[in-house]
């Protein structure tokens, strides 16, 4: 038996998380379709968690602005939602004279999109601001609205408000196919199929499968691989703004950045390949980004890497978002080819395609519409009072199981409680950190496999580290193991 929707939102990233939570502003009937067991599960949880100001993409273009509404959208966004953003600026260096002519481009093309407050800043003047830069950087590009933001963070957030707003979510559901219908589409899944009157292609690396299914005006996207070092909090101070190089063919180039939650990121590469699931690193492309980031800053702390991971690009052929109705298929709407800067862009993203769909059906908002959603309390944060008040009347939040990012028990039981709970461990590891800090989840497992097990009211054996498959533990006659290599 079929079910029947309004709309129904294919892709779990922070693209159909926004336009989830834009269209449960309405008065619709909408379901997301997401194959793996959480949002932020795919291309959005490997990225430079960066805010861009907007001077990169070229005036005229879906991106330009998208980026420009979306990093304007953020700061009242992460106040109604919650969730970490800081809006510390960035800077583009360059090392010579010859440089200027490129940084001057950057500065016209972002006051064409509309960006506030470039400025060209000498040597001299850049230093000041970040004492650790190379001596021989010649000038900078300061671009003040630039951001860092929690990628994880950002999508549940906008996921959970969406579902707090009657927007149905249905995970481990694979969407195998699109066939026009009368009166809109069928959605087939690994799970039983769907009618609905519009859909929202937010793919990813597979929207243009979806997007081709429908329409006669194809669509190509392929993979662009980005490796990154994530260095330990003790060296997220050596600098406080975004640092990019003058950009070349393949981008913006390795940046070195502080994150939200007090780390330092160095990277991406920007390798093009074939296989759209290859998140593989390589020890080639992790020596490429320290070279190159190293041309930035100096006395980089390598030997301070906690981690090392590769997030993947969604690259469209033309260089440029794929949005709105797709030719020859009315009432499918695309958010397509979604890489740098779609982290930026995508609160815009869910407004505008939400518009679309809602002013086609005629749907009128609803008067008792939430946009306010408050995130996990992180007790280790609170002033020492509050946090012995909290712990009094529920000794659960003074339990610390990953010792780390100083994570308690009880905010993994809020991890699995709360609305779209997490079920797995990179579910919890995106919530509230726990596994993220210094020994990578080598203290923590087994504390959080207990409680997680006991939120749920399963095995341990039956744990996740996220899809089916990745269990870690498996039951002998001589008790338990863990299986695998761990998180």
């Amino acid at each position: 038996m079929e079910n029947n929707y309004d709309v129904v939102v294919i892709g779990g990233g922070v693209t159909g998380a926004a336009v989830a939570r834009e269209l449960s502003r309405y008065d619709l009937k909408i379901c997301l379709l997401e194959r793996e067991e959480d949002v932020c599960s795919g291309t959005s949880k490997a990225n430079s968690a960066i805010v861009h100001a907007g001077y990169d993409a070229r005036p005229g273009t879906w991106k330009a602005r998208m980026n420009v509404e979306g990093n304007r959208m953020m700061g009242q966004l992460a106040k109604e939602l919650d969730f970490e953003f800081q809006r510390n600026g960035s800077l583009v260096v360059c090392f010579e004279k010859d440089g200027l002519p490129a940084l001057e481009r950057l500065k016209e093309q972002g006051e064409q999109n509309g960006v506030r407050g470039l400025e060209i800043l000498d040597g001299e003047a850049v230093r000041r601001m970040e004492p650790n830069l190379q001596k021989d950087v010649y000038a900078a590009l300061y671009a003040p609205d630039g951001g860092i933001v929690c990628p994880f963070g950002l999508t549940i957030a906008l996921a959970e408000n969406a579902c707090d707003n009657g927007v149905e979510f249905r995970f481990e559901t694979e969407v195998t196919g699109v066939e026009k219908a009368e009166d809109g589409y069928r959605i087939l899944t690994s799970r039983g199929d769907l009618r609905t009157r519009f859909a929202v292609n937010a793919a990813g690396l597979y929207a243009d499968v979806f997007h081709n299914m429908v329409s006669d005006r194809k669509i190509s996207i392929s993979p662009r691989r980005g490796s990154y070092w994530l260095l330990d909090k003790a060296a997220g101070t050596l600098v406080h703004h975004t640092v990019f190089q003058v950009p070349g063919k393949f981008g913006k180039g390795v940046l070195v950045t502080p994150t939200v939650h007090g780390n330092l990121l160095v990277g991406p590469t920007a390798v093009d390949i074939e296989e759209k699931e290859d998140t593989r690193t390589t020890a080639e492309e992790l020596e490429e980004v320290r070279k190159k980031a190293s041309r930035s800053v100096r006395d980089i702390p390598f030997s301070l890497v906690i981690t090392s991971f590769a997030g993947l690009r969604a690259r469209e052929a033309e260089d440029d978002f794929v949005l709105g109705e797709a030719h020859g298929a009315p009432g499918f709407y695309d958010a397509a080819g979604i890489d740098s800067p779609g982290l930026s862009a995508a609160p815009a993203i869910g407004k505008f395609l939400a518009g679309q769909i809602a002013r086609a059906a005629g749907a009128k908002e609803k008067p008792d519409f939430r946009p306010e959603r408050k995130g996990i309390v992180k007790a280790a944060s609170l002033p020492l009072s509050e946090r012995a008040e909290l712990i009094r009347r529920d000794p659960a939040y003074g339990t610390i199981v990953c010792r780390c990012e100083e994570i308690s028990a009880g905010e993994i039981r809020d991890a699995v409680a709360r609305t779209l709970g997490a079920r797995s461990m990179d579910g919890i590891k995106r919530r509230v950190r726990a596994g993220m800090g210094r020994c990578q989840a080598g203290f923590c497992t087994p504390g959080t496999v207990e409680i997680l097990a006991r939120q749920l009211g399963v095995p341990m054996e039956e744990i996740r580290k996220n899809a089916d498959g990745s269990q870690l533990l498996e039951r002998r006659d001589s008790g338990m193991e863990v299986k695998g290599e761990g998180i």
